[in-house]
């Protein structure tokens, strides 16, 4: 049987070493939260609303790498794919609150968020004001009518970038929680996997697939998607991954719209710029206006092969915050 080949010391340290080399990229920007698996921005003003995201490593560079100016201000991160213990999330809030309340962004699975209303329940039993924003962005995972059961994906990048914009313009702690939710409302994402990821810790992939097929909608740590289909050219699967995307919020003509293009870890930029050739004649076929574009590893799952698509649906209003700079290892604007 196949094994994943990975450039590691100890496997079972893996998640603590990699978060060490991010730290040690950014120069100073970021700080070590004492005690515990977390980090917060050095340059942490006073007053602000704060952000925290969170959840498991091995979705590098989220989530620690999108802490910064103009977008996260903390991050509590776990193993590879698990969720951080309540008392990580809350050793973040305490670090990250300046007294105007904290909002938790992070994707919607069942270890997070039990892990993060634990720590929002502790937080309250400190006096310090939270709320919860999860993400819900992949349309594969649940159908529209239950969309607070769909997974977070990808869509958390850019619900960050719009949150951590809004905290740094607006002073009223229920106004930032108000866009950030209207960004998330807005976003959707669906993904195809060719190949899977694996877990370092155990030298085994999290599942199998057949080198003649692929999985439209495979989550991030495996779960299933919503079909297997036979290997087939790039322009029928995208064609595919956006009918279904498009059909969703839905999207229509005269829309404005971010892209992001994500790959899942082991894909090429020949493959994504593909996929992005055909996406921008789709948006434009429809009168859908691409306002921006992202390509590449936003949002990853170890070395799985395959992309996933994030369309985050523009106002006036968000088009000016994620319009506003930001800075972090991973987002730089």
């Amino acid at each position: 049987m196949r094994k994943p080949k990975k450039l590691i010391n100890e496997p079972l340290n893996v998640a603590k070493e990699q978060l060490e080399g991010l730290v040690e990229a950014t120069h100073g920007q970021l700080e070590y939260v004492e005690g515990v698996s977390a980090v917060i921005r050095s340059d942490m003003p006073q007053g602000k609303v704060a952000i925290v995201t969170g959840g498991g490593s091995g979705h590098e560079p989220l989530f620690a790498g999108y802490v910064g100016h103009g977008l996260a201000d903390a991050a509590a991160l776990g193993d590879i794919f698990a969720a951080p213990a309540p008392n990580i999330i809350l050793k973040a809030t305490e670090v990250a609150d300046q007294g105007k309340g904290v909002i938790y962004i992070y994707g919607n699975y069942a270890g997070d968020n039990m892990n993060f209303d634990i720590a929002a329940e502790l937080a309250d039993d400190d006096d310090i004001r939270t709320h919860t924003v999860r993400v819900w962005d992949d349309i594969a995972s649940a159908p529209l009518e239950n969309i607070k059961e769909r997974r977070g994906v990808a869509g958390d990048v850019f619900v960050l970038k719009i949150a951590g914009a809004a905290s740094e313009c607006y002073d009223d702690f229920d106004k930032v929680v108000a866009v950030t939710e209207k960004a998330r409302d807005n976003t959707r994402s669906i993904g195809v996997a060719l190949s899977a990821g694996s877990v370092p810790q155990t030298n085994t992939f999290t599942f199998e697939l057949p080198a003649d097929e692929i999985e439209i909608g495979m989550g991030l740590h495996g779960e299933p998607g919503v079909a297997r289909r036979k290997m087939k050219s790039a322009d029928l699967v995208v064609d595919e991954l956006m009918q279904q995307l498009l059909d969703d919020l839905p999207f229509s003509s005269g829309d404005e719209v971010c892209l992001l293009i994500n790959n899942l870890g082991a894909s090429t930029y020949m493959e994504m710029l593909i996929a992005n050739r055909r996406v921008a004649e789709i948006c434009r076929n429809q009168g859908i206006k691409v306002y921006d574009t992202l390509i590449g590893g936003y949002c990853t799952s170890q070395e799985m092969s395959g992309l996933s698509i994030t369309m985050l649906k523009l106002d006036d209003e968000l088009k000016a915050l994620y319009d506003q700079p930001c800075h972090s290892f991973a987002l730089r604007k």
